[in-house]
């Protein structure tokens, strides 16, 4: 049995299918029919198909119609069509392609770019394929671990320290979710909640801020810090982890981290019937530490006070931490250059107060990064 990539030919006349048989025979396994209505009949005897290479003028059923079949079926939507056609003008090529077909090829063809164009097609189909099913498997993954993250908070919640064990359970487990995934380690963590810490401390007595942070509130920001990053555990290793630069659309479901983890945490709450203030910090740490004060920050381009207090707090202890951390894309940077960047980003990525505060204790900061660093 083969594993050649199957590919299927539609044309009506038998020189072009000639051409493209010898042209891809050597590289794929190829099955040509003479019009559109074979091609469908053929899928019924024989649906291994994984690319169709379609004449646009055909008798019976033309290649757009074959098209508007192939995308409407399930089992062949995501399969992908070229059209290879003597017409010329650009509306139909525009129609080819609103149909859901990949590529629009025009006669006479370069048989190289024939070959490049099939090549290509191929391989975004099967790393979208891959991807589906890493994400499928993914979610599987977080379905098991969040039932058992709500067993063992459930387990402590009927101990005599209910509230506190199951606040410490959901993080444990939480975090090693994430964990287990990204390249940060739990240094990170733990210096990004003492930073938090320590600017809620710092801003307590302002009068912005006096009214809500008052001790209680402060430990609870505290506990739910880590929690922050726990929606990476549903973005794709081959995006999380990966070494270079993200592309514009790996960075789309990079983002999307931000909602996975608020409503990860809002699920737990849901099924713990717990709706307190701690629940509350999390939720809107996990959705909020990437908005921005000037509003270009994501998922919903929040500014100003709009963005949880909890939230602007985050942003700043993560910043820090990412600045001075070493990561796959970069080198860490100084302490000096750190404070440097952000103190540039007051008043457009930061809280100009919550700024004002890290400025003021920035000694503070950088003891919390010596005495969590990585090498421990």
């Amino acid at each position: 049995m083969t594993n050649k990539p199957q590919v299927v030919i539609a044309d009506d006349q038998f020189e072009n299918r000639f051409i493209l048989e010898e042209l891809l025979a050597p590289h794929y396994e190829v099955r040509s029919f003479e019009d559109g209505a074979q091609v469908l009949e053929g899928l019924v005897q024989n649906p291994a198909a994984d690319l169709f290479l379609l004449d646009v003028v055909m008798p019976r059923m033309n290649g757009y119609e074959v098209c508007r079949h192939l995308k409407a079926d399930p089992k062949t939507r995501d399969l992908p069509v070229l059209f290879i056609s003597s017409l010329e003008s650009s509306s139909d090529e525009e129609y080819g392609l609103s149909l859901g077909a990949e590529d629009f090829i025009h006669k006479p063809f370069s048989p190289p770019v024939v070959l490049v164009r099939i090549r290509n097609h191929l391989k975004l189909a099967q790393n979208s394929r891959e991807l589906r099913e890493r994400n499928e498997n993914l979610e599987e993954l977080v379905r098991e671990r969040t039932q058992e993250v709500l067993r063992k908070s459930e387990e402590l919640v009927r101990s005599s320290h209910q509230l506190a064990a199951a606040q410490g359970a959901t993080i444990t487990a939480f975090c090693s979710l994430a964990e287990a995934r990204d390249n940060e380690t739990g240094n990170h963590i733990r210096r990004t909640q003492n930073y938090v810490r320590a600017l809620a401390e710092g801003l307590r007595h302002h009068p912005r801020f006096e009214r809500e942070l008052d001790d209680a509130t402060i430990q609870l920001l505290f506990k739910s810090a880590p929690l922050h990053d726990v929606g990476k555990v549903a973005i794709p290793d081959a995006i999380l982890l990966k070494p270079g630069k993200l592309t514009p659309e790996e960075w789309v479901i990079m983002k999307t981290h931000c909602q996975a983890g608020h409503d990860a945490i809002l699920s737990a709450e849901r099924e713990l019937g717990e709706s307190g203030a701690f629940m509350r910090y999390a939720r809107e740490i996990a959705l909020g530490h990437h908005e921005r004060w000037d509003g270009t920050g994501y998922p919903n381009g929040l500014a100003g006070d709009a963005i949880p207090l909890s939230a602007r707090l985050m942003a700043a202890a993560d910043v820090y931490d990412a600045l001075i951390s070493k990561r796959v894309y970069k080198p860490p940077f100084s302490h000096e250059q750190a404070i440097g960047i952000m103190r540039d980003g007051r008043g457009t990525h930061f809280d100009p107060d919550v700024l004002d505060c890290l400025l003021a204790i920035e000694g503070e900061f950088r003891g919390i990064a010596r005495r969590f660093n990585d090498d421990d």
